[in-house]
């Protein structure tokens, strides 16, 4: 039986091997089906780990409220902000060990004769800054984190401590940097968290971030809201947003606020991509029918040219079985080497996409990931296809008289 196999498998690469051309033509709609596939998907679980790894920082007890249903790009505004009167309104919520608010502006950052924008970030004063330093896990890396009464001075994120940053020197504890014109002193780099936001931020102090950037008192961009673990999340979500729409004045329905968890972003972010990766799916399986069509049309000439040869086999005592075997394999060997082909080109087309991102953006956001399943299926894959693509012709060649054949292939 085992000889019996492997004279199937040899006859097949031999046939193949007779046809280099058409076999390489037949196998380019199976290889760029894949190719796309595991290209596309690999960059996309890459994005979704990427994303996925940007809120990792966060904690499960922790709830975000934004006024008009978040902060926008840099530099926009909300229609109307918050108040300190909502965050007293929060922090009389059973089950709420705590509440902050925060202002997030765009701003512009000078050090060594350059400039750039990011995002500066204020700190609370009082029990209001251990809220913050407790949900986001904010550590000193070097030197030491803002406290009370700390005027004119400010804690940068990871990135501007690298020699690579955007001011091509790193800026460290000590460092004299200039934001939206006004002189400021480092006085600590947070630890890194892997997340482009937090690692690109600044923080200062509410009143001087106030007094630079010119937003009213008792206003506020987002609150952290740090509620307790036993306490059912949802609960308390639906607590703040009844609150919120008494003391703004809005009806169920007509919020112009949201009040969101990590897991809840996560949640909408995963749902995004999860739909772009089924339109790809469509794609790709349009190029794989296409090729899988390529494998029947090549199978059946193959019928056509070797007509005589079933004849002269079957003449001989060859079983419908055994003829039908011999294509039935041929066609999983084109399916299969072109699958391997494409995996290979997928994975090399996505990793090189994602180092030239990298290199572009200068972030880690952009990367590829490829498991052992994507792969496997992909091969597997394809000699399913290739395999049910040619059972027609296998079929076909099983059943002709070989008195028949012969006569016919003269």
């Amino acid at each position: 039986m085992a000889k019996e196999k492997d004279f199937y498998i040899k006859f097949s690469l031999n046939s193949l091997r007779h046809r280099k051309l058409r076999s390489w033509l037949t196998m380019i709609g199976i290889f760029i089906g894949i190719a796309g596939v595991v290209s596309l998907i690999g960059l996309g679980e890459g994005l979704r780990y990427a994303i996925n790894s940007q809120f990792g920082f966060l904690g499960t007890d922790i709830l975000a409220v934004t006024a008009s249903g978040g902060l926008g790009p840099p530099g926009t505004g909300v229609v109307k902000p918050l108040t300190d009167k909502e965050l007293n309104e929060i922090k009389n919520i059973p089950g709420i060990e705590g509440a902050a608010g925060r202002i997030m502006k765009s701003a512009k950052i000078k050090f060594n004769k350059k400039a750039t924008f990011s995002y500066a970030v204020s700190m609370p004063d009082g029990e209001d800054r251990k809220v913050i330093e407790d949900a986001i896990n904010i550590k000193a890396e070097k030197g030491r984190l803002l406290q009370d009464g700390d005027k004119g001075y400010i804690v940068m994120g990871y990135s501007f401590s690298r020699e690579d940053n955007e001011f091509k020197k790193p800026i460290l504890p000590g460092s004299k940097v200039e934001i939206q014109g006004k002189e400021f002193k480092v006085i600590g780099i947070m630890e890194k968290k892997g997340n482009f936001q937090v690692d690109a931020a600044l923080l200062m102090n509410e009143d001087d971030l106030r007094e630079l950037i010119g937003v009213p008192e008792k206003e506020y961009d987002v609150f952290a809201v740090k509620f307790d673990e036993n306490t059912d999340v949802n609960k308390i979500k639906l607590d703040i947003e009844k609150s919120l729409r008494k003391a703004r004045n809005v009806k169920e329905g007509e919020e112009d606020f949201s009040v969101q968890t990590p897991a809840s972003i996560l949640a909408q972010v995963n749902s995004i991509i999860l739909g772009v990766q089924i339109f790809i799916y469509i794609i790709a399986a349009i190029s794989i029918l296409v090729g899988g069509i390529g494998i029947m049309n090549t199978m059946y000439t193959a019928v056509v040219e070797r007509t005589r040869d079933i004849g002269i086999m079957k003449a001989i005592g060859a079983e419908n079985s055994a003829i039908f075997n011999l294509f039935f394999i041929e066609s999983g060997l084109l399916g299969t080497v072109g699958g391997i082909i494409g995996t290979v080109l997928g994975i090399s087309f996505a990793s090189a996409l994602a180092f030239a991102g990298r290199l572009a953006l200068g972030s880690d956001l952009i990367s590829a990931k490829f498991s052992l399943g994507l792969i496997v299926g992909s091969i597997l894959g394809s000699f399913v296809i290739g395999s049910f693509f040619g059972t027609l012709p296998a079929v076909r060649a099983s059943k002709l008289n070989p008195v028949d054949a012969i006569r016919r292939a003269k």
